[in-house]
């Protein structure tokens, strides 16, 4: 019998622990896991704050895909059609032409992309939070705007360039906001010149409430605890404009920032637009609980597959009819295992299990030490917080190898000073060089 080709489209939380628990589940006979993905690792993005900060190295928030599916088949390359009717994928790789992929299953998972609205100036002078890259522009983007305070002598310099705006009050706006400020304040006894109330840390929430994922009464006590630190939290407020780095928010106020970065949620990967599988209105897969992809019939949609930020999965758990599960690393980590183990299923020929999660609770950092935790009913605040938010997450990130890395990063870090250099050189390699070769 020939082995069945098992297709995973994507290698974030979904696609890498999907293919790890198929390749370890089946075997060589009876499966072969082929894994496209346009980057050669996998980010655990709820590390994405405390590498950004300095707490812990930004390789040591990714696992190597080579490493970690060493029984699968990789394809460094994009996903760019899928036809299901005939089964087939076209992968484009990252140079060449593009190519067909037969298989008989495939895990449709390339995640979510940063949802953006027409705001004016915020394609130009806005940065995101999902990717490394990202993460580690943020962070010497940030310090470098120390050394630009530093040395200029015209106030409105130094006050733009000390005004940072962070836009979502969500758990990827507030931790990255929180252990950023958290990192200029600790480099700032290296700046003389320099004043913590100087700087103008400014948080943008279009509701009325931050962190939704927990209780009003946490969502509150963070609020409290970063006013403590002087940051301005504008509720129930909109960016309307940031052109050429001029916000203007909804609340009338106007001011210059060099740093503005959006955190205002995700939508589903455009790359399902180039699919024939069924999407609901916001543009997810819509899937059974068994993460099978079921058409607008109600009729399954045979060898294929989804889970995690671009998945319309039913939640069997919240006591709301019709409710969706919520696009959290969280669900997509649980998901993907249920999904790698329903496949194993049907190809026994036995029946799928229906993904059910009992929501465990949610954890956040807010700077080095601080924190909120919402584990069932036990509430959480300060050191006691912040340290269970560090052992879930080392629990949670894939391979022995990272966990050992990243406990090292924080025991160093314990006996030695955060490092607070600022390596810009980095996203314009190629620039002295240029200029060294221009014509005398």
């Amino acid at each position: 019998m020939n082995p069945k080709r098992i297709l995973v489209v994507g290698a974030g939380h979904v696609g890498l622990y999907a293919a790890l628990r198929l390749s370890r589940k089946l075997s060589r006979r009876q499966a072969e896991v082929t894994v496209v993905d346009p980057q050669s690792h996998m980010t655990y993005q709820p590390f994405l704050p405390e590498a950004a900060a300095g707490n812990i190295s930004p390789r040591h928030s990714v696992v190597p895909l080579r490493r970690a599916l060493r029984r699968c088949t990789l394809l460094s390359g994009e996903v760019t059609r899928i036809e299901h009717a005939r089964r087939v994928a076209t992968v484009q790789p990252l140079v060449g032409p593009p190519r067909q992929i037969g298989y008989d299953h495939v895990v449709v998972a390339p995640g979510s992309v940063s949802r953006t609205l027409p705001i004016p100036g915020l394609r130009e002078y806005a940065v995101g939070f999902k990717t490394i890259g990202e993460a580690i522009y943020l962070r010497n983007h940030v310090l470098e705007q120390l050394d630009v305070a530093a040395t200029t002598d015209d106030p409105a310099t130094r006050k733009r360039a000390l005004t940072f705006v962070f836009v979502g009050g969500g758990y990827a706006g507030i931790e990255a906001l929180a252990e950023m400020e958290d990192m200029a304040r600790d480099a700032l006894r290296y700046y003389p010149e320099l004043a913590p109330d100087d700087m103008h840390w400014v948080l943008v929430e279009a509701t009325q409430r931050i962190l939704p994922e927990v209780d009003p009464d946490m969502g509150a006590y963070t609020v409290q605890q970063l006013l403590k630190r002087r940051l301005d939290i504008r509720l129930g407020t909109l960016l309307e404009s940031c052109v050429e780095g001029d916000v203007r928010l909804s609340d009338g106020d106007a001011f210059a920032a060099d740093t503005i970065v959006w955190t205002a949620g995700v939508k589903p990967h455009p790359m399902l637009a180039a699919t024939d599988l069924p999407r609901d209105a916001k543009g997810r897969i819509t899937c059974l609980p068994t993460l099978q992809v079921v058409a607008p019939d109600g009729s399954i949609v045979d060898g294929a597959w989804s889970a995690g930020d671009c998945a319309a999965v039913p939640d069997l758990t919240a006591a709301q009819p019709g409710a969706l599960c919520s696009p959290s690393a969280q669900h997509a980590v649980r998901q993907a295992a249920r999904l790698a183990d329903n496949i194993r299923a049907v190809l026994r020929d036995r029946a799928p299990t229906a993904y059910r999660h009992r929501h465990v609770g949610s954890v956040a950092s807010l700077g080095l030490h601080k924190g909120v935790a919402q584990v069932y009913r036990i509430k959480l605040t300060g050191i006691l917080a912040w340290f269970m938010h560090r052992t879930y997450h080392m629990s949670r990130i894939p391979s022995l190898n990272r966990k050992i890395r990243v406990i090292v990063d924080w025991t160093l870090a314990l006996f030695l000073k955060r490092e607070v250099v600022p390596l810009g050189g980095l996203h314009q390699p190629r620039e002295p060089f240029t200029e060294a070769s221009k014509a005398p």
